[in-house]
C-alpha cells in the first residue's frame, strides 16, 4: 500500500509587517466581498497576496486549532456562543461610573522584592493578575493593608489596576466562572481605575479571532463597570473598520469615559504606532465628546495624542523596571532624561533608588504635560490674533 502523504507544513509569515492592514494603500482581498462578516470586519487589505483571511489559518490539524476559526466548525460555534456573537453593540450596558482625574504619570509596581520600606507616592498602578489567585479563583488580599504590604505602597494610595498581561494570564482570567463576584470584591478595595484584559488582536490570524477578542474586551468592560468599578475601555484594533466600530459603540454609550491603549508590544512597533495614533485621534473626533486616555508604553506619541484627548495618563513601567536593573533617572544639562548605572551592594535595599526614579519620572511627565498646555495656549492665542487681524482687514 502506498504510504499516506504527510500533511503540508503550516504557512509561515516571515515578514509580519506585510500583514498590516491598510485600506489606504492596499486593495481589499477578493474573497471578502461575499463574506457574511464583511459588515462587521470591513474586509482585509494587505500588500501580501491572500484570497481572504481564512488563508491565515496555519494549522495542519484543524481539530486542534485554538483560534476562533471556521476551520474547526464545532469549536468556532462554541466560541461565538460564549461571547454572544461578534457585534460590539450587543454587549450588555453598564452604569455610568465617574472616573476621577488622574495625574500625567502613574508608576507601575509589580512587587516589593529587594525593598523594605513604603513607596511614598499618592497613586500607583498594579497588575490585575497579582490581585487574583488564578488557580483558586479568589482575591489574594482581604483588605488594603494586606495589599499595601505586599506591594510596598502606602495603604491610602489610589489604585489603578491594569489588565494588560501575557496571553496565558488573561486567558485564565477569562476562564474564571466567578468573575462578577471577584470584581465585586475588588470594588471594596477602593480602586480609582481598572482596565480590562488586552485580548490579542494579531495580524497573522483569521479576522474572526480578532473580532472575538474585541468582543471579550467589551464584555469585560461591562462586567467591571457593572461591579461598580471605574473602568477604562481597552481599545485593541487591527484595521480602520475596527476603530470605526469602537467609535460607534463608544459614541452610543456614555458609560465609556476613559480609554486604555497598550503600545509596549505589537501596536507600538516601528511606524505602525503612528498609524494607530492617527486612528485614535480620528476615533476621538468621531465620538464627539471628551475622552480620557490611559497609556502603557508609547511615550513618544504622548504629544500627538494630547491634541485629541484632554487628559492623557502614562502608566509608567520604566521607574520600576530600571530600578530593578540598578539604573537611576537623571536629567542632562539640556533637560533630556537619561538612565545611568547605579550599582548597589549585595543585599542592599533599593527603596531609595525606586523613590528617586518615581519622583524623577513624575517630574518629567508633569513637565511634558505643562509644555503641551503652554504650546496649546500659544497656538490658541495665535489663532485668535489671526482671526482678529482678518476681521480688521475685512472692514
Amino acid at each position: 500500500m502506498k504510504p499516506q502523504a504527510l500533511p503540508s507544513p503550516a504557512r509561515q509569515f516571515r515578514n509580519t509587517q506585510r500583514l498590516y492592514d491598510d485600506a489606504s494603500s492596499a486593495p481589499e482581498s477578493l474573497g471578502c466581498s461575499n463574506c457574511v462578516d464583511r459588515a462587521i470586519c470591513g474586509g482585509a487589505h494587505k500588500t501580501a497576496g491572500f484570497f481572504d483571511c481564512n488563508d491565515y489559518c496555519r494549522c495542519n490539524d484543524k481539530a486542534a486549532c485554538d483560534l476562533v476559526c471556521r476551520g474547526n466548525p464545532a469549536a468556532y460555534v462554541a466560541r461565538l456562543r460564549e461571547v454572544g456573537g461578534l457585534d460590539l453593540m450587543a454587549a450588555p450596558r453598564a452604569p455610568e461610573i465617574t472616573v476621577e482625574p488622574l495625574p500625567s504619570m502613574v508608576p507601575f509596581i509589580e512587587h516589593n522584592s529587594a525593598r523594605c520600606s513604603t513607596l511614598n507616592f499618592p497613586i500607583v498602578a498594579i497588575p490585575l493578575y497579582k490581585l487574583i489567585d488564578l488557580d483558586r479563583g479568589i482575591l489574594r488580599f482581604a483588605d488594603r493593608n494586606a495589599l499595601a504590604r505586599q506591594f510596598g505602597i502606602d495603604a491610602n494610595a489610589r489604585l489603578v489596576v491594569s489588565g494588560v498581561g501575557r496571553d496565558r494570564k488573561i486567558e485564565r482570567f477569562w476562564a474564571l466562572a466567578n468573575r462578577p463576584d471577584l470584581l465585586a470584591q475588588l470594588q471594596l478595595l477602593s480602586v480609582a481605575l481598572i482596565t480590562p484584559p488586552n485580548y490579542s488582536v494579531l495580524t497573522d490570524v483569521p479576522r474572526t479571532d480578532n473580532l472575538h477578542a474585541m468582543k471579550r474586551i467589551m464584555l469585560c468592560f461591562a462586567e467591571m463597570a457593572q461591579a461598580g468599578l471605574p473602568t477604562a475601555l481597552h481599545v485593541n484594533a487591527r484595521t480602520e473598520r475596527d476603530y470605526e466600530r469602537w467609535a460607534e459603540v463608544i459614541a452610543a454609550r456614555n458609560e465609556v469615559q476613559c480609554l486604555a491603549v497598550e503600545f509596549a508590544t505589537g501596536a507600538g512597533r516601528g511606524r505602525r504606532i503612528d498609524w494607530h495614533v492617527v486612528q485614535l485621534r480620528k476615533l476621538a473626533a468621531d465620538v464627539g465628546r471628551p475622552l480620557r486616555l490611559v497609556l502603557r508604553g508609547g511615550s513618544r506619541v504622548l504629544e500627538s495624542l494630547r491634541h485629541s484627548f484632554p487628559a492623557v495618563t502614562m502608566i509608567d513601567t520604566d521607574a520600576f523596571n530600571r530600578t530593578r536593573s540598578r539604573r537611576a533617572a537623571e536629567f542632562t544639562p539640556a533637560g533630556k532624561l537619561v538612565w545611568r548605572s547605579h550599582p548597589t551592594a549585595k543585599g542592599e535595599a533599593i527603596d531609595g533608588l525606586l523613590q528617586h526614579n518615581v519622583a524623577t519620572l513624575h517630574s518629567h511627565h508633569t513637565y511634558l504635560e505643562r509644555l503641551h498646555a503652554d504650546r496649546r495656549h500659544a497656538l490658541s492665542s495665535t489663532d485668535i490674533n489671526s482671526i482678529e487681524y482678518r476681521n480688521r482687514q475685512a472692514l
